[in-house]
């Protein structure tokens, strides 16, 4: 059994997380609730493999696990975002469980994520793992807005998808995007951090495609296929079509099964949905949603 090459321990992943719970404001509280219910439900001490994403709330999982102390935690692997995956003989070694956030998450907990310009490591961490498990705030409220990562359908409130695309082909995708109803794509500014494009560690440039509220198979009927009429896509027909278009290389857009239903569909590594998700509620409680 070979380990990463570089492997990494809670004491790293955490290092420069600036914010405190002490200081925290009431949704960091609520981010910090839901990671504890997750690492309590999720994380066994028997688990060996642990992914561990790049959202906003991975700061508190991470807490979450040290609260549990070395004796828990001292011979787990921590596999984060961008890491090389473990493998025997070049053969994948399933991580057990994976927990990220997410930017927006629908009623059939199909998530987009990217707002942080890493959605490629992201979705190699969740079709590596056995169960992954999303992580987030229910209501983020402030004095002119109500935003909520939870919405019945996506892009409801994260208005657009992120893709992931070669540089050279950055034209012809926004023009393909217009073509299917995303009239307002454009490429993310690197501002204010580097003048010019947005650039992930791949070396790729990042598009925000804006479209409607993505439809869910049950809105489908005679009228409606989902197949861009009147600007409207299904969420599993949109990603069909995105990946099909030269020059994206991933899509923002997190959808299809779970690791358990890849698991009795015999389609290990290929899951994108999270078994749950972890919403913190301002009050303190924390709302969980499971597959229906």
């Amino acid at each position: 059994l070979s380990l990463l090459p570089n492997e990494l321990r809670l004491g790293n992943i955490m290092d420069g997380i600036a914010p405190s719970f002490e200081s925290a404001n009431l949704i960091e509280v609520a981010k910090k609730n839901a990671a504890r219910q997750a690492v309590q439900d999720y994380l066994m001490p028997s688990f060996r493999y642990v992914g561990i994403g790049s959202g906003t709330t991975v700061q508190y999982v991470v807490e979450a696990i040290l609260e549990q102390g070395p004796s828990f935690y001292s011979k787990m692997v921590f596999i984060p975002t961008g890491n090389e995956r473990p493998s025997v003989n070049g053969a994948p070694i399933p991580i057990e469980v994976a927990f990220d956030g997410a930017d927006e998450i629908d009623e059939d907990l199909n998530l987009i994520k990217g707002g942080g310009a890493c959605l490629f490591q992201e979705k190699l961490v969740a079709v590596s793992a056995m169960k992954f498990v999303a992580v987030a705030a229910l209501s983020v409220v402030t004095v002119e807005t109500d935003y909520r990562k939870q919405s019945k359908r996506l892009c409801t409130q994260w208005k657009s998808i992120p893709l992931e695309v070669l540089p050279l082909a950055a034209p012809l995708v926004l023009q393909r995007l217009k073509l299917m109803g995303s009239s307002k794509a454009v490429l993310r500014s690197g501002l204010p951090g580097k003048a010019g494009e947005c650039v992930t560690d791949n070396g790729m440039w990042i598009i925000d495609a804006q479209f409607p509220p993505l439809l869910l198979p049950r809105d489908l009927d005679y009228d409606q296929d989902g197949k861009g009429n009147n600007g409207y896509w299904e969420v599993g027909k949109l990603a069909a079509e995105l990946l099909g278009i030269p020059g994206i290389v991933e899509i923002g857009l997190f959808h299809g099964f779970n690791g358990e239903q890849g698991t009795s569909l015999q389609k290990e590594f290929q899951a994108q949905k999270p078994v749950a998700a972890y919403f913190g509620m301002p009050g303190g409680e924390v709302y969980l949603q499971r597959p229906t």
